[in-house]
């Protein structure tokens, strides 16, 4: 079975299965040179077919009933490391990891792991890799260490030992991750065996994919042959799944595609593999007036390099650039991603690579661009990962891509990752998600739907005063998305002056503050998260008092004076001060400070003792800064009384009197 990922062929373990049913079963072969068969399917990177004559040269030829059995601890035996045993069972390691069946292939370089040989120098490399990807990090990082110890070479295998060390450091950091209750993931279910990947969003919840189906009606040469399928994605399974109505080519695989916005024209691969040398090329089709596709046609040497593959296209939303990967010269190494410029017939113009800042000298595959939120994805094993293949993404930027960042665990594993398309219209990317992971099989890519919650920021605030900076309770408080409008909070502040509430993802916010007696303040919201981003906080908002209107008069509560005298009392410092404070806040303000009595004694005591009140706040207010010229002291005596001094029956008012004896503040002017 083919698939795009690898250069190589991956075959369903049914197939191996039949094939070495195949090659164990005739007892006339048991002369037949199994090595030299299995070297010559090795070097053709048939690994399938190596595996399977590798196995049975390792039995001497015998059929017996059983096959060779990596699972099963063996006897040490005296290694020869010239001899067919020791080649025999490294190449079928080998054979295995290049399949990317681990399990078969860990236990066969764990038998030579304790060979000291220059013969097979890559051997604990390789023993690493495969440790890696069964989760056995330990053992992963011993053989690392006894390779990079042992190995003087400095070139792309020590390069790659390195980054498998680095990937073991990432992998126990990513495992460590709080958010992983965040994110589901599952296998789409489509109810049949095989690769699936490569999947593509269309209108109405239709998903696009590749996949490896069995094909009964297929010649047995063919029966796994790579194919575009559509179906109907709902509830993280596949229905009503259909082969997309292409003209197909029997003699191609085809797949990966990407489909223009209007539905009318389809990108796909079109890829066939010879002696383990892939060749493969990106065409595209239009529908005909009836409705039909027209039989696909190779883009022009633009994309399809001669010498080189080309394949995995995406069309950008704007339907005027084509992404896709290439291993054509020119670029950082390996595939890389490349972007193709389209005319008005959505025919390539001009090629670029996309920088650095997305390839590496490795390789970079399946582009991806999500348009809400302005963000490509795409798989690649040339940098620290979970290793393989992991997904990637950078943002877009004026003039290029921001440098590439991993996606992290759980949306990549230890397995490869690779093919993404998003289902979100928001910023969050993985708020639904169908990729392409061979985390849960041995050979092949397989659909999976995951999603991501966005995590709860908890975000707090406080209200004070301008002139102080005293909290202030009871405050209304209205939160708003500065972008959209949206309320997403309304409260009443504590004591403290603090309010509190809970949202999906942080946001530019607008806040709005009431409260009698102060000004209404609308503003931006400036945030600061907390270590961990769980927890963020609002900078203070603080509210002035509403300026005092001309000819309006307070009564200034709290000032007292010593008994039928005019010196003030202590107490009444504070109430005096927030007056200080007001006056110092509002610099164009003239007030006049009027003492007021009750109407007991004579009139002319009354009026001197107002006077003599009234100029000793004044006295006070300049004590504490207040231009003199802004101030003015008036006594009205017992002239404008507020409340009776005597009750109708003509007893006395104690309580009217009270409020009779009272300092006030008239606004002058403004």
């Amino acid at each position: 079975m083919q698939r795009i990922l690898y250069t190589g062929s991956v075959v369903k373990s049914t197939a191996l299965t039949a094939f070495l049913a195949l090659a164990l079963s005739a007892g006339a072969q048991f002369s037949y040179d199994y090595l030299k068969a299995a070297d010559n399917y090795f070097g053709k990177a048939d690994y399938a077919s190596s595996a399977a004559y590798y196995e049975k040269y390792l039995q001497g030829g015998k059929q017996a009933g059983d096959q060779f059995d990596p699972y099963t601890a063996k006897a040490k035996r005296k290694a020869d490391i010239t001899g067919g045993w020791f080649k025999a069972t490294y190449q079928l390691a080998e054979s295995y990891r290049l399949l990317k069946d681990y399990t078969k292939a860990a236990p066969l370089y764990g038998q030579l792991a304790d060979t000291v040989t220059t013969q097979y120098p890559l051997l604990q490399c390789h023993y690493a890799i495969a440790l890696r990807a069964l989760g056995k990090y330990a053992e992963a990082e011993q053989a690392l260490n006894h390779f990079l110890q042992e190995y003087t070479g400095q070139d792309q295998y020590a390069s790659q030992a390195r980054r498998e060390a680095a990937n073991l450091r990432y992998i126990q950091q990513q495992l460590q991750k709080k958010d992983v209750a965040l994110y589901s993931m599952r296998p789409v279910s489509a109810g049949k065996e095989g690769a699936s990947y490569a999947p593509v969003q269309l209108a109405n919840n239709v998903l696009l994919f590749t996949a490896t189906w069995p094909d009964s009606n297929a010649a047995a040469s063919k029966k796994h042959t790579n194919r575009l399928y559509q179906a109907v994605y709902t509830g993280g399974n596949l229905t009503g799944i259909e082969k997309a109505a292409l003209p197909a080519n029997h003699d191609l695989h085809e797949g990966a595609a990407t489909v223009s916005a209007d539905g009318n024209t389809i990108y796909l691969t079109r890829w066939s593999t010879r002696d383990g040398k892939k060749n493969a090329a990106i065409y595209v089709s239009h529908k005909s007036a009836d409705g039909n596709w027209q039989a696909p046609v190779a883009l022009d040497t633009t994309v399809n390099k001669p010498g080189a593959n080309s394949q995995q296209p995406y069309l950008m939303p704007n339907g005027r650039q084509l992404l896709f990967a290439s291993d054509r010269a020119g670029g950082t190494g390996g595939y890389d991603i490349w972007i193709a410029e389209l005319g008005a017939e959505g025919l390539p113009l001009t090629v670029a690579n996309a920088g650095t800042a997305v390839n590496t000298p490795y390789n970079e595959q399946a582009p991806y661009f999500h348009e809400a939120s302005a963000t490509l994805v795409f798989a690649s094993e040339g940098r620290t990962g979970m290793g393989g293949y992991d997904l990637f993404f950078s943002k877009a930027t004026g003039n290029g891509w921001t440098e590439a960042q991993n996606f992290g665990y759980p949306v990549n594993s230890i397995k490869d990752d690779m093919y993404f398309t998003s289902f979100s219209k928001g910023n969050n990317i993985l708020e639904q998600v169908v990729l392409s992971s061979d985390r849960a099989d041995v050979c092949c890519l397989e659909l999976f739907g995951l999603q991501k919650r966005n995590p709860l920021t908890r975000v707090s605030g406080q209200i004070i005063a301008c002139d102080n900076h005293t909290p202030l309770a009871g405050v209304t408080v209205e939160v708003s998305d500065k972008t959209t409008g949206k309320q997403l909070y309304s409260g009443i502040t504590d004591a403290e002056g603090r309010y509190t509430f809970t949202m999906e993802t942080l946001q530019p916010l607008n806040g709005t503050a009431m409260l009698d007696g102060y000004v209404k303040v609308s503003q931006p919201l400036q945030t600061k998260a907390a270590e961990g981003g769980e927890n963020v906080t609002a900078d203070p908002v603080c509210m002035a008092k509403q300026p005092p209107v001309v000819e309006e008069v307070t009564v200034l509560n709290n000032v007292y004076y010593e008994f039928n005298k005019a010196d003030i009392k202590p107490e009444s410092y504070p109430a005096l001060n927030d007056v200080v404070a007001l006056l110092k806040s509002r610099p164009g303000i003239k007030v006049e400070i009027g003492g007021h009595t009750d109407n007991k004694g004579s009139d002319l005591l009354n009026q001197r003792l107002s006077e003599q009140r009234a100029a000793n706040v004044v006295a006070y207010l300049v004590s504490k800064g207040i231009d003199k010229t802004r101030l003015t002291a008036k006594g009205y005596g017992a002239s404008l009384p507020i409340a009776p001094n005597t009750n109708d029956d003509g007893t006395d008012n104690p309580e009217g009197r009270e409020k009779n004896r009272r300092t006030e503040m008239k606004v002058l002017a403004r």
